[in-house]
């Protein structure tokens, strides 16, 4: 008898995978000129140059055996003292070397968080909307996840729902900000009101209620927008971090977690995500890329295309009549769909070549994500096929 949750999860992709296979053979029939696939959050520009010397670099003068070879389970030393360094000067915290863990992306970042957190019925509290993945990561940490529903005038925190959800099962809360789907960027404001809560509630409830700080988009902010630090603000926080977007290295998955010395019995905490990545099967991150994100972990993509791109869009489908909250950040818009079916929406955009994702699928119906990670002249033509489909619906 096969686990049937994994056959499930194995034979059915996401909606954004679907679109994104769906986005590829359309293409082959018309042109991927015709198709304007806002599927999937694949960064369009490349690594700063300085990733490719750096990697050739270290290939050219380093002895293979040992660049290619095992790290320590939680990152190379030299590698995690560089990053802790970073955060040192970035954000004027107290970081150590030990207090780091590189892993596999975010992602993996994650799975370990909530494996070494959970235990079986504990709730892990998601705010809508919500990076899809959540809920398979929180089950598959034997946990349950309490959904809040989105405050869909700004996307910021619905804090008396909130306070409603917490309960003395409540082991943590996974914050995403910039945010994928909406592109918000939680206000200093709503961080410490977060804090505030959470604090309350865990001496309440006598058991700490961590925040997981899910963070691949932290650099992607715009107009000069300050993505507040949580650990500054809330001691326990764990931040799970990856260069898939800021580096534009979505497919050498390469992360990290940061358990700051802070944390209430940090080095327990510390000890259960690192155990965690070890019942996983995660022995230890790339080490080829654990040394050249190190070496570059201050640098970013050319972000200032997905902030043209952002512009282009938000003005462009204002004008057409669709409701957009402008994001703060990230490469992502979520405007309202001109029905209330947002799949009906999603599937009619196909007929104009026209690739976007279903809002129901980030707990938020009545809305459809757009990837805009895209070249610019892309999004430009994109504004005659959203043209011909609210046209359709009026």
């Amino acid at each position: 008898m096969l686990n049937k949750r994994m056959v499930g999860l194995g034979t059915q992709r996401s909606v954004i995978r679907e679109l994104f296979e769906f986005g590829k053979k359309r293409a082959a029939e018309v042109g991927s000129e015709n198709v304007f696939d806002f599927s999937i959050g694949n960064p369009s520009v490349p690594a700063p140059d300085a990733v490719n010397e750096t990697a050739m670099r270290l290939i050219r003068e380093t002895d293979p055996v040992f660049l290619h070879g095992y790290t320590s389970a939680q990152g190379d030393a030299a590698s995690r003292e560089k990053i802790a360094a970073s955060i040192r000067r970035r954000y004027d915290m107290e970081a150590k070397a030990d207090e780091l863990y590189i892993t596999v992306g975010a992602a993996a970042g994650l799975c370990c968080c909530l494996n070494g957190l959970c235990n079986p019925g504990d709730e892990v509290i998601v705010f809508a909307p919500y990076f899809p993945e959540y809920k398979v990561f929180i089950e598959g940490a034997g946990a349950v996840m309490r959904l809040i529903p989105a405050d869909v005038e700004a996307f910021q925190i619905d804090f008396e729902a909130l306070s409603d959800a917490v309960n003395e099962k409540t082991k943590a809360v996974i914050v995403n900000s910039p945010n994928n789907p909406s592109g918000c960027v939680y206000s200093e404001a709503t961080i410490k009101k977060l804090s505030s809560l959470l604090e309350e509630k865990s001496a309440e409830y006598g058991e700490p209620i961590f925040i997981i700080a899910d963070e691949p988009y932290r650099e992607i902010a715009f107009d000069g927008t300050v993505v507040p630090y949580i650990p500054k603000y809330y001691k326990n926080t764990l931040v799970c971090y990856s260069w898939s977007k800021s580096l534009s290295l979505p497919g050498e998955r390469l992360g990290y977690i940061f358990v700051p010395g802070q944390v209430t019995d940090h080095e327990l905490v510390y000890a259960a995500c690192a155990g965690a990545g070890r019942s996983l099967g995660y022995v230890n991150a790339p080490s080829l890329f654990q040394r050249v994100c190190a070496e570059c972990v201050e640098l970013t993509s050319d972000i200032s295309i997905y902030e043209t791109n952002r512009n282009l869009l938000v003005k462009g489908l204002r004008d057409l009549g669709y409701h957009v909250v402008e994001p703060g950040g990230t490469f992502y818009m979520f405007p309202r769909t001109l029905i209330e079916d947002d799949v009906a929406f999603c599937e009619k955009a196909r007929d104009f070549n026209l690739l976007i994702v279903p809002g129901t699928g980030f707990g938020c119906p009545g809305h459809t994500r757009i990837s805009y990670c895209v070249p610019t002249e892309v999004a430009e033509r994109s504004l005659d096929a959203f043209a011909k489909l609210a046209d359709f619906y009026r």
